[in-house]
């Protein structure tokens, strides 16, 4: 637990310091995450994720691959120290890593000598200890992830014309995405809008048979987690992860159509998965099965 006071002060000027003698001015956001279901830390998450003086409020510019300032990095480490909800490793290819673990470590990575940063921290009563590697240094054994390239694009326009209007979940944090209905008119007008290096899912589309919605989510929710999508008349999207039935209940009454996804791995998944590639079309996000849990659409 932080003590919000001098222990976390220092421990923000460490990071400080580590950066600039680096020749840092500014760290990109790498695999950022936003509060989810399960807290690991000491302190609850607080409303807006520690983000809200930060991002506005959808989020815009926290994002993987995503250049912030060091005053902006300070407030970020502040808020992963705090367990206010947000985590992202922050990273300068070669030069600088800053990880917050868990168990509220500090570990701080840089291509320099790191002597006066190492000192200065020991004068602030902080107990720095050099270490080969940072626990939390990205690394996976899974295959790459599909890039969203033009021919998975061409796929999911095939697969429009095929099966009619389909989801696409955009996966633009960790424990963080939004809906959208896609049809062949609006297949472009969404891809425009997805936030880089977003994970992109396709499924199938919501269903107006509630009664056997109803059934699925009662099945889904005695394995243990799902997520309910619905629309309402206007064909607005939302969604819930729920974990009880009164709360499946609740957000059964909330939309005319919907889907559920369950939260097991039941050999199921979506239709299709890529993730957004940047400009010069090089797929630089690192997303793993972490972020995306094994779901499975329970209607055909």
């Amino acid at each position: 637990m932080s003590d919000h006071g001098p222990v976390e002060a220092a421990y923000l000027d460490a990071f400080t310091t580590f950066a600039e003698d680096a020749g840092v001015d500014h760290v990109v956001l790498r695999e950022p995450e936003v509060g989810g279901f399960i807290n690991f830390g000491l302190e609850p998450h607080v409303e807006g994720h520690g983000l809200r003086s930060l991002f506005p409020s959808d989020l815009s510019g926290y994002h993987d691959g995503a250049p912030v300032s060091l005053d902006t990095a300070r407030e970020l480490v502040r808020a992963m120290l705090r367990d206010n909800g947000a985590w992202c490793r922050l990273e300068v290819d070669g030069r600088f890593t800053a990880h917050v673990g868990y168990d509220q470590y500090l570990y701080l990575g840089t291509s320099v000598s790191p002597d006066r940063a190492v000192a200065l921290a020991e004068e602030s009563g902080l107990f720095p200890e050099r270490i080969d590697r940072s626990p939390w240094a990205w690394e996976s054994d899974d295959p790459p992830a599909r890039p969203a390239d033009p021919a998975f694009w061409v796929e999911v326009a095939a697969l429009v014309a095929a099966r009619g209007p389909l989801l696409l979940r955009e996966r633009f944090v960790g424990n963080a995405s939004r809906w959208h209905r896609l049809t062949p008119e609006r297949i472009d007008q969404v891809r425009t809008g997805l936030v880089p290096r977003s994970c992109v899912e396709i499924w199938p589309d919501l269903s107006t048979d509630l009664r056997r919605v109803r059934r699925q989510l009662r099945r889904a929710l005695r394995q243990g987690l799902a997520t309910l999508v619905t629309a309402d008349d206007r064909g607005v999207l939302r969604h819930r992860l729920l974990s009880r039935r009164r709360e499946a209940a609740a957000a059964m009454t909330a939309g005319s159509a919907a889907l559920v996804v369950s939260g097991t791995d039941d050999g199921h998944s979506p239709l299709v998965t890529a993730v957004l590639p940047d400009a010069d079309g090089v797929l630089r996000a690192r997303w793993t099965p972490w972020y995306e849990p094994a779901p499975a659409p329970l209607h055909r």
